[in-house]
C-alpha cells in the first residue's frame, strides 16, 4: 500500500484580493467604511424624524426600502472581507499580520452590530406599517419571512448601550477565547514523532490497529496537556452565553438556537426522538464492526476503531476504493464524474472549482483541522478548506464541502438578505453531494469491497446521528451546569463521558474519548450554540431528497436547484413542505433512518 502523503494543492485567492497589503484590498476596506458611514446617516435621520425633532412625518416604508438596499451592499462587502481574513488566518494561525487584520475587521464590525441593534428598534416601533411597505415596494415581498424573524430578534434586545457593550466585549472575550482554542489545536505537535495534532487525528483511519490506538493515546495526552487553557476557553464562552441569554430574555440556549435555525421545537423533538428510537440498531452495527475487526463477540467498539477500515480477508491490499491511497487528481476526476451524473450544471461547477483552485487540501502546521466551505458574496465565489490525506473519507469530505459551494452557486443571485439559510438547511446540499458519491461507489462494488464501502457509509451516518446526539446531550448539560458554577476540564470530561454513555451505550467500549469537548470547534463559537443537531437534520433531509431523485430521475435536478435557491426565504418547515415533507412528525425522520437500517442488515449479513 502506498503510504506516501498525497500531493494536495493550496488554494488560489487572487481573484478575491491579491493580498491584505494591496491597493485593491485597501479600497474594499475603504468602501466598507463608507457604507458604514451611510448606514449611520440613514439611522440617524430615522431617529431624528421618529423622535419628533424633524420636520414633517416619517415615511417609514420609503426609509425601509433605502435601508434594505444599503444593507445588501454593506452585508456582502462585510462578509467578503471577513471571509478573506479568515481564509488567511485559518491556514496560518500564528501569523501576526493575519491576526491583526482579523481583529481590525472585527472592530469595524462593531459599528455594523450597533447599526443592527438600532435598526431592530426602529423596525419594532413601526412593525404595523410593514404591510404598507410590501404593497408600495412589491420587490421586497420575498423578505416577509426574514423580516418576521428579525422582529422576533428585536424582542430579545437589551438596551442599546448594553448591546453595543456586549458586541465590543465579545471581540476581546468570546472571539478571543475561540481564537485561542484554534491556535492551540492547530499548533499542537507530538514531541516524539513531530507530527501535528491534525496528522495524528488522521491516523484514526489507519489499517493497523496498533497505529490507531497509539494515535488515540497521543491525541488524548496532547489534549490533556492543554486541558487548563482549553477548559478556560469553553468555560468562559458558555458562561458569557448564559449571562447574555438571561438578559436578552431567552429561557434556554436551545431556544436561541432554534430561532437561528428557523426551526420549531416540535421539529427538534421529532428529530431527536427518532434518533433515540434508532439507537439499539446503531449499537448493534458498532458491535458487528468490532466483531469483524477483532473477532471478539458481545463487546462494544473502542473509540479508536470507530473509523477503522475493515481488514481485507483475501487478495492483495490496495485494490478497492476503500483501501487505496487516493491522489488528489483521482479525487477530483471522480467527484466531477459523479456530480455530472446528477446534472451537467453540478458537474461543470465542480470542474470549475477544481480548475480555478478553490480548494486548499494540503496538511501543514498552523492550518486549522477539519474542513469548511466559505463564501465571498462580493465576488460570487466560494473557497473550500480540507486536510486531504488520501483516504476515501477525504474524497467524501471534498464532495461534502463542494456541495456547500454548489448551494451557494444556486443562491448567489438572490438579494443578499435572502442568501442566508439556517444551519439546518445548510447541510442539505452537502449531504446530498456526499450521497451521490457514496451510493455510486457502493453500487459499483461486489463481495467484501461492497461490505467495506457500506460500512464506510454507515460509519459516517453513525457519526452524524449517534455522535451528534452525544454532542447535543453534552452541550445541553454544559449550559445547565454553567448556570450555577464554573466548569473545569474535569467537569467537561465527566459531562462528555455521560453524554457518550447515553448515546452510544453498550455500542462503545470503555476505551472512549472524554476529551472530545476540547477538539470540536463548534463548541467554541460564541454565536453558534448547538451546532450539532443541524447535521442530523441535514443527513436525514438530504437522504429524503436523494430518495426523490431515485424515483424521479434526471428531472429532479431542476427541482433540486430551485429548492436550494429558496432556502433563504422561509422556515425549515416551509422549505421542506415545498419538497413534500412534513418534518414535524417523527415518522418523517424514521423514513430516512430506515434506509440506513436496511444497510445495517446487509452489513451484518444473515
Amino acid at each position: 500500500m502506498n503510504t506516501q502523503k498525497p500531493i494536495a494543492p493550496r488554494w488560489n485567492l487572487s481573484s478575491l484580493y491579491p493580498d491584505i497589503n494591496t491597493p485593491e484590498y485597501a479600497d474594499h476596506v475603504a468602501r466598507y467604511r463608507s457604507l458604514l458611514d451611510e448606514g449611520d446617516s440613514l439611522l440617524a435621520a430615522a431617529e431624528t424624524l421618529t423622535s419628533g425633532a424633524g420636520e414633517g412625518g416619517f415615511d417609514f416604508p420609503l426609509w425601509l426600502s433605502r435601508y434594505l438596499e444599503l444593507e445588501d451592499r454593506l452585508g456582502e462587502t462585510e462578509e467578503s472581507l471577513s471571509a478573506f481574513a479568515y481564509t488567511l488566518y485559518s491556514t496560518d494561525t500564528t501569523n501576526t499580520a493575519y491576526i491583526n487584520n482579523l481583529s481590525r475587521l472585527e472592530e469595524m464590525e462593531l459599528r455594523s452590530k450597533a447599526q443592527d441593534v438600532l435598526f431592530l428598534r426602529i423596525l419594532s416601533r413601526y412593525s404595523q406599517e410593514l404591510e404598507d411597505f410590501y404593497t408600495r415596494f412589491p420587490r421586497y415581498a420575498n423578505y416577509k419571512y426574514v423580516m418576521s424573524q428579525t422582529l422576533v430578534s428585536s424582542y430579545h434586545l437589551m438596551s442599546r448601550d448594553e448591546e453595543n457593550l456586549a458586541s465590543e466585549l465579545e471581540r476581546t472575550g468570546g472571539n478571543a477565547w475561540a481564537r485561542l482554542h484554534g491556535q492551540i489545536i492547530s499548533t499542537l505537535q507530538d514531541p516524539q514523532s513531530g507530527k501535528t495534532f491534525n496528522e495524528i487525528r488522521n491516523e484514526a483511519y489507519h489499517p493497523d490497529r496498533a497505529v490507531r490506538k497509539s494515535a488515540w493515546e497521543r491525541e488524548i495526552t496532547l489534549l490533556k496537556s492543554m486541558e487548563i487553557p482549553l477548559a478556560a476557553c469553553l468555560n468562559n464562552i458558555k458562561g458569557a452565553t448564559v449571562s447574555l441569554n438571561k438578559r436578552r430574555g431567552w429561557d434556554e440556549a436551545i431556544d436561541r438556537s432554534l430561532h437561528a435555525s428557523r426551526m420549531s421545537r416540535k421539529t427538534l423533538d421529532a428529530l431527536i426522538g427518532a434518533i433515540e428510537e434508532s439507537l439499539p440498531v446503531w449499537r448493534s452495527y458498532l458491535r458487528a464492526k468490532e466483531r469483524l475487526l477483532s473477532g471478539t463477540d458481545g463487546r462494544g467498539i473502542p473509540f479508536y476503531d470507530l473509523f477503522a477500515p475493515l481488514p481485507k480477508k483475501d487478495g492483495p491490499a490496495g485494490e478497492g476504493p476503500a483501501e487505496k491511497k487516493w491522489t488528489f487528481t483521482e479525487a477530483r476526476d471522480y467527484i466531477i464524474e459523479r456530480f455530472s451524473s446528477f446534472s451537467a450544471d453540478m458537474g461543470d461547477f465542480a470542474r470549475s472549482a477544481f480548475d480555478s483552485r478553490w480548494i486548499d487540501g494540503e496538511i501543514r502546521k498552523g492550518k486549522v483541522g477539519g474542513a469548511y466551505c466559505i463564501d465571498f458574496p462580493s465576488r460570487k465565489e466560494s473557497r473550500v478548506l480540507s486536510n486531504f490525506s488520501g483516504t476515501f473519507s477525504d474524497v467524501t469530505t471534498l464532495a461534502h464541502e463542494l456541495g456547500h459551494a454548489y448551494h451557494y452557486r444556486c443562491i448567489k443571485d438572490q438579494p443578499y438578505a435572502l442568501q442566508h439559510y439556517p444551519m439546518t438547511l445548510a447541510e442539505t446540499a452537502s449531504i446530498f453531494a456526499e450521497m451521490i458519491v457514496m451510493q455510486d461507489i457502493i453500487s459499483r462494488s461486489t463481495g467484501f469491497e461492497k461490505i467495506r464501502l457500506t460500512e464506510i457509509h454507515l460509519q459516517d451516518v453513525c457519526q452524524v446521528l449517534v455522535d451528534i446526539l452525544s454532542r447535543y446531550y453534552f452541550e445541553h448539560s454544559v449550559f445547565q451546569a454553567r448556570k450555577t458554577s464554573e466548569l473545569s476540564g474535569g467537569d467537561f470530561c465527566r459531562l462528555m463521558k455521560e453524554a457518550q454513555e447515553r448515546a452510544y451505550g453498550e455500542g462503545l467500549s470503555e476505551e472512549r474519548h472524554e476529551y472530545l469537548w476540547a477538539v470540536k470547534s463548534h463548541y467554541y463559537s460564541p454565536s453558534l450554540d448547538f451546532y450539532n443537531f443541524p447535521y442530523a437534520f441535514g443527513q436525514l433531509f438530504g437522504a429524503a431528497l436523494y430518495g426523490r431523485y431515485l424515483s424521479e430521475g434526471d428531472a429532479f435536478a431542476d427541482t433540486y436547484r430551485d429548492l436550494l435557491s429558496q432556502t433563504g426565504t422561509g422556515s425549515c418547515e416551509t422549505v421542506c413542505r415545498r419538497a413534500g415533507f412534513d418534518i414535524e412528525t417523527r415518522e418523517f425522520w424514521l423514513l430516512g433512518i430506515n434506509r440506513f437500517k436496511n444497510e445495517i442488515k446487509q452489513f451484518q449479513g444473515p
